[in-house]
């Protein structure tokens, strides 16, 4: 990661300035911030880009209601390709891919979620039509902040001069920082829960979770700004991993301590057992000691991530948080066949673990053959460490 604006302004002058060809819906946040994308597109159904991917690079980018196809990817990549500085991230050429596929496809309106922070991530250099700021809460501290209000105030780079902001249900110091972001800025301000009420979110709405239903009233808060119509149906949204329920399996991406207090919230008075991998640079003993009370046993797996703690390692983790605890060194499969048919049993940690949670259970919802798009591997080929 390098936050900083230069070198993605420098890749899309070079494409000639793809950014300025669409104005989009600009959403930043801690958590939420791709379920209330995937709420939006549903109804958009224009472009959309989020990130991480689960399974395939293609779930990032989303056109007129669907992944982008193989072929229009790897021809608008070779486009960008061809102007990459040597110094650019993954996630600098990836948005610039973004830029370049919704300036030549105009699917009218586009959908960006920022990747990390606000004030600096690559997606600021966009045109906004309106900017979403959703729950915030502790994570990333050694790039945006050690406090709510220092995360806040970066999250908060993503508004612009003049126009609206949404912000979802949040603690009143966060509520607070952003306001007065948004008024030194002339940028109209709309606090989500003083527009919508619960009971206007559709009875179709599908995604499950409290937390979801706080999404879906960000979402709505937005449409209501933007004059969309207010009679809509929700029943097409699919953002897999976040409390996706797979017949006795519950799937749940959970990576950091906020996540992990809406799917404790989620599992209720539940008591499930635990599949559960988590890459090493999270707040792993936080989210455990979280879910521990939900926990009857708890079975470790690597994830097929570079940065995994070992089975071993999470293991000792999850005893450390009270839980009845052991390893599987035989990875995710083997930890899936061998839990118990009598109880549900929820797998999270990680997105990682959560996508191939997902294929491994028949459940991937956008079909093709097998494949898994490693995250690291493709950061590798961007950075032209390794050749095709």
């Amino acid at each position: 990661m390098k936050p900083g604006l230069r070198t993605i302004a420098e890749i899309c002058r070079r494409l000639g300035h793809p950014e300025k060809e669409f104005k989009a819906v600009h959403i930043a946040g801690t958590n939420g911030k791709g379920a209330v994308a995937a709420i939006l597109d549903s109804v958009f159904r224009g472009g959309r880009y989020t990130s991480p991917h689960l399974v395939r690079l293609n779930e990032r980018f989303f056109l007129r209601g669907s992944p982008v196809e193989d072929g229009k990817l790897e021809l608008v990549a070779a486009t960008v390709s061809a102007v990459l500085p040597d110094d650019a991230t993954f996630f600098e050429a990836l948005t610039a891919v973004a830029f370049e596929l919704y300036a030549q496809e105009q699917p009218g309106r586009v959908i960006l979620e920022t990747g990390l922070g606000g004030r600096f991530d690559a997606t600021n250099i966009c045109e906004s039509e309106l900017c979403i700021i959703t729950k915030i809460g502790l994570d990333h501290c050694d790039w945006l902040g050690s406090t709510i209000s220092e995360i806040a105030s970066e999250k908060a780079g993503i508004i612009k001069p003049g126009v609206p902001v949404v912000v979802a249900r949040n603690c009143s110091e966060t509520v607070e920082v952003l306001r007065k972001r948004a008024q030194q800025l002339s940028a109209p301000f709309f606090y989500a829960p003083d527009i919508v009420e619960d009971s206007e979110i559709p009875a179709d709405f599908p995604l499950k979770g409290a937390f979801n239903r706080e999404n879906a009233l960000t979402a709505l808060a937005a449409l209501k700004v933007l004059g969309t119509d207010p009679v809509i149906s929700l029943a097409n949204v699919v953002w897999p991993g976040r409390f996706q329920e797979i017949g006795r399996f519950i799937v749940d991406g959970a990576h950091n301590p906020p996540a992990a207090e809406a799917l404790a919230l989620a599992l209720g008075a539940e008591k499930v057992d635990l599949i559960a991998g988590f890459c090493a640079d999270k707040d792993v003993l936080d989210v455990l000691r979280i879910l521990s009370p939900f926990v009857r046993r708890a079975t470790a797996v690597a994830t097929n991530n570079p940065r995994s703690l070992s089975a071993p390692a999470a293991a000792g983790l999850m005893q450390k948080a009270g839980m009845d605890a052991s390893a599987q060194n035989g990875g995710l499969e083997a930890a899936l066949a061998a839990a118990d048919p009598s109880l549900r049993t929820l797998v999270c940690g990680s997105l990682f673990l959560a996508g191939e949670a997902i294929f491994l259970l028949g459940a991937y919802p956008w079909g093709g053959e097998r494949r898994f798009d490693a995250s690291e591997i493709l950061q590798a080929i961007c950075a032209h460490r390794i050749s095709d």
